[in-house]
């Protein structure tokens, strides 16, 4: 017999598979679609979830035993700029020509495979001498270098040609290399430069383009990457010195391919201009050292030469960097090898002993990639391992995978596809099926957990991407799906709960508290909180004018409470009671509130703002004003449902509420709306303009209080306004320390310029009245207020 539990799941199985597999097919094609179209940033999140899943299962690649860079690092840079010999014959970056004649040189002299050289040499320099050196150590030694190539909108298009692969020419003699002082001696500032020949356009494309099969592969047009304003503008190659073009054996394109967000993740290998085609830089290089007339390039497989790799269905590929590139490739700097080929100069010319700089053997039978590795060369890419990778290590990386490694190649679609599905119907069932809320709350977490070690082990083992995002949003919609229909039930008790408790609490307040599922109760808790009180001045007057109507009475308090409650409930109040015209409302109970008093404060002054209005509204009806005082004190305060188990008052009691009351009421004596507690304007004070009015000793207390009149929100305060303040605190000042003449002095310039101000003239009235009888000293300062 089958455990009651399983009993109760399969009956659930049979009552909802329909609901399971209808959401099973919208989350897989609401998923897809997504994948798609990139609705909600499906391509963001499944590239970050292929950075993680890349940084933390393919790391620890062994050092490249066949590419190797050389670099202008900082040492570099700083080397040549402190070597006045050097600054005379290569300049500062970008450094002459004949720079890199002697770093070819003696790559090649040290039995360097081959050089590519992540960069480009389209302009010429302004000593030829110094781009006729680099030729002539092109030439005299049969170099085995790839130059870069970059395309540009303007430039115009190249003839349609038949492309061959020029492999690199053997050396044009044998024994040690010459010496070439032409580029040590200082240019002829007087002789005519020799133009060289011009070349064809045909000649240009011959040596750029590159044998590409592609049959059922379409190559990416070179056109600007859109997003840019304007019509999107055909690139056409930007052709080399027209001297290079002979002399160098291989030239690739320089482009980076870096994702929407700018990091380099993968790589395309041929473009085409609607003419030729050109392969990428790393992948020119490839075809000289594999030995290959010519490159196929098929969905899914790439074939250079014998050496046959997979890559994606599209003819892209993911790379497979293995670490920060630090860890992968030995970098050597430039300065470092120009230092070697000097000393050996020296050895040659002069004799003194050759002692090198690196090691012997660092150079023999490598690939050496030359480009830029300090930030101030402008070349810095992001890649999933690093925020700021020199660019040329992505050329690196697909160099070493296309001679001995690999790419990272995407899974089919479909397998993606049908993934999707399973992670779909697995969620909608598990969460149905179960209905437990622990595991609505943990099953998205092991979802992403657990998805992500599935793909990586894809990543680790395989070499093979597996979309992550695609099926975590399958998941997480059936998820969605699952728990909505799991609460319907819930809503239900919810809802008989709201109705139980709506006879004895505001709505909004049983809303508040089922939300955060601490329900009332007859035990109450200590807590700070700020307190609020607000009145109509005058309102037995007030309502002596509506004898006669009291239906008018009640529409006119109510328009003016509801007006009132929104803006204080706007700001998180929780109404406490109306007591005839008077506003009881608690900030930080029973919904905790770390800014309980700025939002207090805040409330107040929208308050006086929203009755300002009202009473401008009730002037053009004909009807009585309804001018209203605040007053508001933050305590620690008992809070909770008082009374019985057949009528709760959820309110708060003790001192703090006592003092928010009086202060209301105090604010008669000074002829103010908002007065305020010592300790809401501690709490409060860096956002809120207020003044200390008086120290005071409310009735039944004799504690002595000070009062603050809250006057606006920080920086809100009117320059007319902050004056009289402050000829109140400087008049306040001399009251307590019983100089009454100069503070009336003071007071009478603040109401000639603020007639309106209450404060002052109360206070004016109680000098005045200390002049003509001259109260006991020690003066304490203090005001008794009775009511």
């Amino acid at each position: 017999m089958r455990p009651p539990l399983s009993r109760v799941h399969a009956l659930r199985l049979r009552n909802r598979w329909k609901f399971i597999l209808l959401v099973t097919a919208l989350a897989t094609v609401g998923a897809a679609l997504c994948q798609r179209h990139g609705w909600l940033r499906i391509h963001d999140a499944e590239l970050a979830a292929y950075d993680q899943g890349l940084t933390f299962f393919t790391r620890g690649h062994a050092r490249s035993r066949d590419v190797l860079i050389v670099g202008i690092d900082d040492r570099t840079l700083q080397g040549i700029r402190d070597n006045a010999r050097y600054v005379r014959n290569y300049g500062v970056y970008p450094y002459s020509r004949n720079l890199w004649a002697r770093v070819f040189e003696h790559l090649m002299d040290e039995g360097a495979r081959a050089i590519v050289f992540d960069g480009v040499m389209d302009e010429r320099g302004t000593d030829e001498s110094n781009d006729l050196a680099l030729v002539q150590v092109l030439e005299e030694r049969g170099i085995s270098l790839t130059l870069g190539f970059t395309v540009n909108a303007g430039q115009p298009s190249l003839p349609r040609v038949e492309p061959v692969n020029r492999f690199p020419r053997l050396p044009a003699r044998e024994g040690p290399p010459p010496s070439l002082p032409v580029a040590e001696l200082a240019p002829d500032p007087f002789a005519e430069p020799q133009e060289p020949p011009p070349l064809a356009p045909e000649d240009v494309a011959r040596a750029l383009a590159l044998p590409v099969d592609h049959p059922g592969l379409v190559l990416p047009a070179l056109i600007q990457k859109p997003g840019g304003t304007g019509p999107r503008l055909p690139l056409h190659p930007v052709p080399p010195l027209p001297m290079l073009v002979p002399t160098v054996p291989g030239f690739g394109l320089v482009a980076m391919e870096e994702d929407t967000d700018g990091k380099l993740r993968r790589t395309r290998f041929a473009y085409s201009d609607g003419a030729n085609t050109y392969a990428t830089l790393p992948l020119a290089a490839a075809v000289d050292l594999l030995g290959a007339e010519r490159v196929e390039l098929a969905p899914g497989r790439l074939r250079v030469g014998a050496r046959e790799l997979p890559i994606n269905l599209d003819g892209t590929a993911e790379l497979d960097f293995g670490g920060p590139w630090q860890e992968r490739f030995q970098a050597i700097s430039v300065y470092a090898v120009l230092e070697d080929w000097a000393r050996r100069r020296e050895h040659r010319e002069r004799g003194t002993p050759f002692v090198p700089v690196l090691p012997e053997g660092t150079f023999r039978d490598k690939v050496i990639v030359v480009g830029g590795l300090s930030v101030g060369t402008g070349d810095v890419k992001a890649t999933p391992f690093q925020s700021e990778a020199p660019g040329l290590v992505k050329q690196a990386v697909v160099l070493e995978a296309l001679l001995s490694g690999g790419f990272i190649t995407q899974a089919p679609f479909a397998l993606s596809l049908l993934l999707t599905c399973a992670v779909a119907l697995l969620s909608v069932a598990l969460l149905t099926l179960a209905r437990s809320p622990l595991l609505e709350i943990v099953w998205p977490l092991a979802l992403s957990f657990g998805f992500f070690l599935f793909t990586g082990m894809f990543l680790e083992h395989g070499r093979v991407h597996v979309l992550s995002a695609m099926p975590i949003y399958a998941g997480v919609f059936a998820s969605l799906a699952s728990v909505a229909f799991n609460h319907m039930f819930a809503n239900r008790e919810r809802e008989r709960l709201r109705q139980a408790f709506n006879r004895f609490l505001d709505k909004t307040l049983v809303d508040q508290l089922v939300e955060q599922q601490r329900l009332p109760s007859l035990e109450g808790e200590t807590r700070e909180i700020t307190a609020f009180f607000s009145d109509i001045r005058g309102f037995s007057t007030f309502s002596e004018r509506f004898k006669d109507d009291p239906r008018a009475l009640v529409a006119l308090l109510n328009r003016y409470l509801t007006r009132v409650s929104s803006v204080l409930m706007a700001h998180g109040a929780c109404l406490d009671k109306y007591i005839g015209d008077a506003v009881v409302c608690l900030f930080g109970a029973p919904l905790d509130m770390a800014d309980h008093a700025v939002r207090a404060c805040h409330a107040a002054l929208a308050v006086r703002d929203e009755v300002d209005a009202l009473r401008a509204e009730l002037r053009q009806e004909g009807l009585p004003d309804v001018y209203t005082r605040m007053g508001l004190n933050s305590a620690e305060m008992f809070v909770g449902n008082f009374g019985s188990e057949h009528l709760l008052d959820y309110t708060a009691i003790g001192d703090g509420m006592n003092l928010a009351a009086r202060l209301e009421g105090a604010n008669k004596a000074y002829d103010t709306v908002i007065l305020i507690g010592p300790r809401t304007y501690a709490l409060a004070r860096e956002h809120i303009e207020a003044r200390e009015l008086d120290r005071v000793r409310v009735a039944g207390k004799a504690e002595v209080v000070t009062l603050y009149e809250l006057l606006a929100r920080k920086g809100a305060l009117p320059a007319a306004r902050r004056a009289t303040v402050e000829r109140y605190a400087e008049a306040l000042a001399l009251y307590r320390a019983a100089c009454f003449e100069p503070a009336m002095r003071v007071l009478e310039a603040a109401l000639a310029a603020d007639p309106e101000d209450g404060p002052s003239r109360a206070l004016l009235a109680r000098c005045a009245h200390h002049v003509s009888h001259p109260p006991a000293m020690p003066f304490e300062g203090v005001t008794n207020l009775e009511k």
